[in-house]
């Protein structure tokens, strides 16, 4: 209602602000849609979107493989991009019209569609972990530096951006004013947040990277070989014990366990499948 209010004389009433207010979040659900059916694509998880006043979270989660998360977290901006011919051309076709003198209200709003498009692809392919942006650049990193560094790098420079945003918001104080202003720190909040955690779990990456693996086997999903060492717990007694030594079975109360579950990807599979995987 904020966002309706503050653009209420953009148009004749406030019905073109709904519709504007509309369109914007049928650019994001669609953006991420793109998320959702790209992770589909390449075999991951997508069964969640959430709409909230900072845009979109589709909850994805691809095959942990640099080409799979690539193309999860492309397939996003793409559709903006696939959007925007799409939009620049009725926006033509409305200016040879003469939509702006016999509709003024519809040449606004198709302007203001067009707009909302390119400012959400321009933000969101900005290198700042965790937008598309940062996302699509760890991807990348990770074909050369691997899933742990390349996310280290990522979220650092998406530390970077959070101190440049704050820096822009400080020297432009006369830009960003009233409701502007405390959007920019809600944004770096939320940046420098999932910065944080991204650099955790980049640390858990690298730490896992470094332990011994249990040669022969590999998880079907990730291809990634099982962890050395008691990181299994029997559910009945809740006994620690390597799976893969024991062949699914708790050495203290014999209770059978016939799906292994991957601590890297988060998949089970039963343990005759990671046998006939092979080992990374």
């Amino acid at each position: 209602m904020i966002e309706i209010d503050s653009r209420s004389k953009h148009y004749s009433s406030l019905l073109w602000n709904t519709l504007e207010y509309l369109a914007l979040f049928a650019i994001v659900l669609l953006h991420e849609f793109g998320h959702s059916l790209a992770c589909r694509q390449v075999g991951g998880q997508a069964d969640r979107i959430v709409l909230w006043p900072l845009g979109g979270v589709a909850f994805v989660s691809p095959p942990p493989r640099p080409g799979a998360t690539l193309w999860s977290i492309a397939a996003g901006p793409l559709v903006n991009v696939v959007l925007f011919p799409v939009l620049t051309g009725l926006l033509m076709l409305s200016q040879s019209s003469g939509w702006f003198e016999t509709s003024p209200d519809a040449y606004r709003l198709l302007t203001a569609i067009w707009y909302i498009n390119v400012g959400l692809l321009i933000f969101n392919i900005l290198p700042i972990y965790p937008l598309d942006g940062g996302q699509i650049l760890q991807s990348l990193l990770w074909f050369v530096l691997g899933r742990g560094r390349s996310l280290m790098v990522a979220a650092i420079i998406g530390l970077i951006g959070v101190a440049g945003m704050v820096w822009l918001a400080i020297v432009n104080q006369s830009i960003w004013t009233g409701n502007h202003s405390i959007w920019i720190i809600v944004v770096a909040g939320f940046i420098l947040l999932n910065c944080w955690g991204g650099l955790r779990q980049a640390q858990l990456y690298l730490r896992l990277a470094k332990m011994p693996r249990r040669m022969g086997f590999a998880c079907p999903a990730c291809k990634n070989a099982p962890l050395t060492g008691e990181f299994w717990g029997c559910g009945n007694c809740q006994q620690a014990f390597d799976a893969f030594e024991t062949r699914g079975e708790c050495p203290r109360c014999g209770a059978q366990f016939p799906e292994m579950y991957c601590p890297e990807c988060g998949a089970s599979h039963p343990i005759n499948e990671w046998a006939n995987g092979t080992s990374t």
